[in-house]
């Protein structure tokens, strides 16, 4: 009897010995925590056409989401379909006189030695026919600008993301350049927090780090980039004692980000141990 209560508490004692190791264990890992708080950094481009025209179509509108390259906005193509006939007519003129040069020439060429036409008529073939190449160069460079003006009366996306602003509406002229849309992107989003000098060295790219959002969202992610230059600690940060602390930038690349993150959104930062 005696040893069995001998057993028994010598289970016991290893028992709570290693649930004090663990708890130690644990509160070594949780002081290597670093909790930081900083804001949703998501990326947005302005979307405009690389030449001017009538807008045709206007095909999503604001919350919309898109797919990397989706349709979304036309010009009236019928100014540039003409231009690029012309140039194909163009392009057709100066290769039918290439030929007739080149015949002309070959014809000169073989009499030349002969004395049946004089050198100075060869040379002048000759330059005829080196300015109809010239001609066929430029001509095939005006049809090839032709048909990336046509191709740029349509507007693609990018990238995946949202449509934040519509800008412009079907039947507005525009000049080349001019916002029709802003697009907030997908991917990357990163969250930008500022960490002080003391805790610098403990913070470097690759660092694993937690996202959790106000509602208790938990996102993965990783640090990016730790600013190497000392900045004063954002007027947003709500302690009068932080915003006289020379802090550092960092970014933090969330891995999988969906919708539950919002550009501007505050959120806390775990970097793990």
């Amino acid at each position: 009897m005696k040893k069995v209560i001998l057993l028994v508490l010598l289970a016991a004692a290893l028992g709570g010995g290693y649930t004090y190791l663990k708890k130690q264990q644990a509160g070594q890992q949780q002081s290597n925590t670093i909790t930081l708080y900083g804001n949703v950094d998501i990326r947005d481009v302005s979307l405009a056409f690389r030449v001017g025209g009538r807008l045709a179509a206007v095909l999503f509108d604001e919350g919309d989401r898109v797919t990397p390259g989706t349709l979304m906005a036309e010009l009236d193509k019928v100014p540039f379909e003409e231009s690029l006939a012309l140039n194909a007519a163009a392009l057709a003129e100066a290769e039918a006189a290439l030929r007739n040069a080149e015949r002309t020439y070959s014809r000169k060429e073989k009499l030349v030695g002969s004395g049946a036409v004089s050198q100075g008529a060869h040379d002048n073939s000759l330059a005829l026919r080196e300015e109809a190449q010239a001609r066929v160069a430029t001509a095939t460079a005006r049809m090839a600008q032709a048909v990336t003006a046509l191709e740029d009366t349509r507007l693609l996306a990018p990238a995946g993301g949202t449509v934040l602003t519509r800008g412009r509406e079907p039947g507005s002229i525009l000049p080349a350049g001019a916002p029709v849309f802003s697009l907030a992107l997908d991917s990357p989003v990163w969250v930008r927090a500022y960490v002080e000098e003391p805790l610098l060295e403990q913070v470097f790219p690759g660092r694993k780090a937690t996202v959790i959002t106000d509602s208790g969202r938990r996102y993965q992610g990783q640090v990016g980039f730790v600013s190497p230059q000392a900045e004063f600690t954002p007027k947003n940060v709500e302690t009068t004692q932080l915003r006289t602390d020379l802090v550092y930038r960092l970014r933090i690349v969330v891995d999988t980000p969906d919708e539950g993150l919002r550009q501007g959104m505050p959120v806390t930062v775990q970097l793990l141990p």
